[in-house]
């Protein structure tokens, strides 16, 4: 199918240092350009963030401190980018809440004028939620194939998500799939603790995943100017951010995790 183009159309993805729109930096860009006569142009190029990229980062998209050493900073590749991408729209997956604002973050950073204003913004993600719900009305036709009567019903609710889980152990009982390192393993298993592991994607320490442990299984912030730094030792060097928190608008469970941590700390 060739695209109905008024303007080329710039599909984007970027790897990062980390997820934090403000702070984070981008480490390799890849733009695939659809012209208005339908070709392509494809730009692929790794960048020097200029901050170290954290270990547990590289190992999801496999980019380490030592393969963008060499590379430019994006103030030195910018220019040439924001030439490529002129007087294109943009399209990407979740790029409207990822892509989109932290390219914008690095031009800007950059000083390169590069104007969102008037170009269209197509996140292909959303179409994809749009036409295909991953709510719990679209799960049980899929797994179940029923039509849930009386959707937000807590009883009816729980009683679909019962069915659901029982038709996913059923469907998925013994396929196999490739993790990030190539090895074939069975993720969907009737074992709750593997299910509760696989599930359970981030290793929060309270609920509301403002406390994470790191790969190294300490607790660390997850938000703020102190993200990915250990507890305790914020604590010891800034402890009127402990105040803070405890005086915030936190979750309780948040702070009762920290009144333990805290308490580990003076019985340490």
């Amino acid at each position: 199918m060739k695209l109905n183009l008024t303007k080329p159309l710039a599909f984007f993805d970027l790897e990062t240092t980390g997820i934090n729109v403000a702070s984070d930096r981008i480490v390799e860009i890849s733009i695939l350009k659809a012209n208005v006569d339908g070709s392509t142009e494809i730009k692929t190029m790794k960048i020097n963030p200029g901050i170290p990229i954290p270990v547990f980062t590289s190992k999801i998209h496999g980019i380490y401190d030592k393969d963008v050493i060499d590379c430019p900073t994006f103030k030195q590749a910018g220019p040439a980018l924001s030439k490529f991408l002129d007087h294109c729209d943009l399209a990407g997956f979740n790029s409207n809440k990822f892509d989109v604002p932290i390219l914008a973050e690095e031009f800007l950073r950059a000083e390169v004028d590069f104007d969102l204003k008037g170009r269209k913004l197509i996140d292909v993600q959303n179409i994809f939620h749009f036409m295909e719900p991953r709510n719990l009305i679209a799960a049980y036709k899929f797994y179940c194939g029923k039509q849930l009567v009386n959707a937000h019903s807590a009883e009816a609710d729980t009683k679909a998500t019962y069915e659901i889980f029982l038709s996913q152990l059923q469907k998925y009982e013994n396929t196999m799939i490739t993790d990030s390192k190539g090895q074939l393993y069975t993720p969907v298993i009737n074992d709750m603790t593997i299910l509760s592991e696989l599930t359970n994607k981030t290793k929060n320490v309270d609920l509301a995943g403002r406390i994470v442990y790191n790969e190294m299984g300490i607790e660390v912030f997850a938000f703020g100017k102190h993200k990915d730094k250990p507890l305790v030792e914020v604590f010891e060097k800034e402890p009127s951010y402990y105040n803070w928190m405890m005086n915030g608008d936190f979750p309780l469970y948040t702070k009762k995790v920290l009144t333990q941590i805290r308490l580990g700390m003076k019985k340490g």
